[in-house]
């Protein structure tokens, strides 16, 4: 099956007491699907997984699966250091109803290549649903290697990666590409890989989409993007985005300990950003 092309690792808003603020979220999901996205990656690193508690980690998959826009994929984060709890979220991703699980690289302590392999066998045997890798060092320590990814992909159900680390962006055997950074988007498709899991779409989805629906204007829409794929990484993600949405009229809430609000500064550079886009002009008429 097709996951799409355009996949937003969508935000999890939260009210004023930081609980998920469950209208704010299927709203948003809607929003997003009329403005450019194919599909959502939920309780992803965008998502705040690390701070949700598995109970409110599967509530957010379950709304997503029972609200999910016509035409669109739901793709669930389901990784974690413990092989065993990865297992965990995987089976009740799956049984809830999603089309897909994204499961990171084990962080912090470090597996070997041995070890890495056993954990993905593990993963694999706990659903029937397409498993996308994520390969993101900077948050994890650990590199996977483009031929490890191939070895990876000989496993049953791995079928796909996310790629966050852009030095080894390639098209890997055996496997689909997506791009894990918002400014090697249209590289990605520019080597025939799927598309992209990504942030900015949150804000300028349609014109991302373009990038796939017109290639003859590929780089012309991605040059005029650089300014916004910037403003979202100011700071931590997603601390630019959250701000992004709020300037834009959306309730998405605050962020939990430890990622903070963007200070005046980087608001100033998200703002800045929206405005020589044109979007907050659009929102203001």
């Amino acid at each position: 099956m097709s996951l799409g092309s355009v996949l937003t690792a969508i935000i999890t808003p939260f009210d004023d007491n930081l609980g998920v603020d469950e209208e704010a979220f299927v709203d948003l999901l809607h929003h997003l699907a009329a403005h450019g996205s194919d599909g959502f990656v939920v309780c992803g690193t965008t998502g705040e997984a690390s701070t949700l508690d598995d109970d409110e980690h599967l509530r957010v998959i379950e709304l997503a699966c029972q609200n999910r826009p016509a035409g669109t994929t739901i793709v669930a984060g389901t990784g974690s250091n413990n092989t065993q709890h990865a297992v965990h979220l995987t089976e009740r991703a799956t049984e809830l109803g999603v089309d897909a699980v994204l499961s990171v690289t084990p962080y912090y302590n470090k597996p070997n290549r041995r070890g890495l392999v056993a954990h993905y066998q593990e993963v694999a045997r706990a659903t029937d649903k397409p498993i996308i890798l994520y390969n993101i060092p900077s948050r994890v320590v650990l590199d996977l290697p483009n031929e490890l990814l191939a070895e990876l992909g000989q496993i049953e159900h791995v079928e796909y990666v996310k790629q966050a680390n852009n030095a080894n962006l390639a098209l890997v055997d055996g496997l689909g590409l997506y791009a894990g950074n918002d400014e090697i988007f249209a590289r990605t498709l520019d080597l025939g890989g799927c598309g992209g899991i990504l942030v900015a779409s949150h804000i300028v989805g349609e014109q991302m989409h373009r990038m796939v629906d017109e290639p003859e204007h590929r780089a012309e829409i991605d040059a005029s993007l650089q300014e916004v794929y910037r403003a979202m990484g100011v700071t931590t993600n997603p601390i630019p985005v959250k701000a992004a949405l709020s300037l834009l009229g959306h309730r998405v809430g605050g962020l939990r300990l430890p990622l903070v609000e963007a200070d005046e500064a980087e608001t100033a550079a998200v703002r800045g950003a929206l405005e020589r886009a044109g979007l907050l002009d659009t929102v203001s008429a």
